[in-house]
C-alpha cells in the first residue's frame, strides 16, 4: 500500500452533475464502518475527466481505519461504477489543496 495517510480518496462513485444532498452523509455513514470518520468532503472538477470529475474526501481518525477503507472500497460497484480508491496528502486535505 502507498504513502497511506488518514485521508482515503474515493473517485468514480458518481460522474458530473451527480452530486446530490444525500451522497456525503450516505458516503460518512458508509466508511464509519471502518472507523470514526472527522470530515467527508465532496469536490467536483467538471473540466476533469468523468470518472474524475469528483472527488470525494474521507477524513478519518486513524490511518489504519483509512487503510481498510481503501483496501474494501477500491473496486466496489457503486451504482454502476468502478470505485478508485486511494490515499490523499493530510496537508493538501487539511489546506483545502483538492485538485489533482
Amino acid at each position: 500500500m502507498k504513502n497511506p495517510t488518514k485521508v482515503a480518496l474515493l473517485k468514480n462513485m458518481v460522474g458530473p452533475g451527480e452530486v446530490d444532498d444525500d451522497l456525503q452523509p450516505e458516503v460518512t455513514e458508509e466508511c464509519s464502518k471502518y472507523g470514526e470518520v472527522v470530515k467527508c468532503l465532496v469536490y467536483e472538477i467538471p473540466s476533469l475527466p468523468d470518472y474524475e470529475a469528483v472527488r470525494i474526501f474521507v477524513e478519518f481518525t486513524r490511518v489504519e481505519s483509512a487503510i481498510k477503507a481503501v483496501v474494501d472500497l477500491n473496486g466496489r460497484f457503486f451504482g454502476g461504477r468502478t470505485v478508485s480508491a486511494g490515499f490523499f496528502d493530510h496537508k493538501r486535505f487539511a489546506n483545502y489543496d483538492l485538485a489533482p
